[in-house]
């Protein structure tokens, strides 16, 4: 097996964008606008800086992800928001499986909920990858051999690590969205999610760029 990298994030569809978060923020005094001005902009700094988060919540974005398992079950603690992922139960799992870049080799420091990393180069890293690479084909190899003696699909899937590729789709609104890009991006995030983030964060910013450089001028803290 030639392990690469095989993830994505693809943006579905989405009905969101600026002129939704004034627009539900203006209904408290039964106005509405169908365009962005200088006011709209304020509102939208007003609402960020004051933390009136329910405004940014009319909208909604639909992902298109795939993933490595372990990052997939760290997005699911995000629980605002919709899941549907692929199921091994019905589908035969294909020979897709995560394996680091010899410069994301990393040592773990520190006290839970403290961590630091450290990179590790040379010979160490080489050998490690090498050795997800080689459990992740002996893996494979078992969960095949199983399907091939008629075992169930839900059962000879448990042979399988963490590193093996789901998908699923995501549906989320605006300010779930913030929190996640503000938990994910973070420097203590786990480096494999925050690639991920880094790509749904560029998806928000071309679809509400006023909220997202709002966003960014007050600190990614969501409202």
């Amino acid at each position: 097996m030639n392990s690469k990298e095989f993830g994505f994030v693809r943006l579905d569809d989405c009905m969101a964008d600026d002129i939704s978060v004034v627009n539900a923020a203006r209904v408290s005094f039964a106005k509405t606008q169908q365009e962005m001005d200088a006011s709209a902009v304020g509102l939208i700094n007003f609402l960020m800086r004051e933390r009136h988060g329910t405004p940014f919540e009319h909208n909604a974005f639909r992902f298109h992800i795939k993933c490595p398992v372990f990052v997939a079950r760290e997005w699911f603690r995000h629980r605002i928001g919709s899941f549907n992922e692929f199921s091994t139960r019905y589908s035969e799992v294909s020979d897709d499986f995560f394996i680091p870049r010899k410069d994301e080799v990393r040592s773990q420091i520190g006290k839970p909920g403290s961590y630091t990393f450290q990179i590790i180069d040379g010979e160490i890293a080489t050998n490690t990858v090498d050795m997800i690479d080689e459990a992740n084909n002996n893996a494979y190899a078992s969960y095949k051999k199983l399907l091939e003696m008629g075992v169930a699909k839900e059962l000879a899937r448990t042979v399988l690590p963490v590193s093996m590729y789901t998908q699923f789709y995501w549906t989320v609104n605006a300010r779930s969205l913030m929190n996640f890009l503000s938990l994910r991006l973070a420097e203590s995030a786990q480096l494999d999610i925050r690639n991920y983030a880094k790509s749904v964060e560029l998806i928000f910013a071309d679809k509400m760029p006023t909220t997202y450089k709002i966003w960014i001028e007050n600190g990614k803290i969501c409202p």
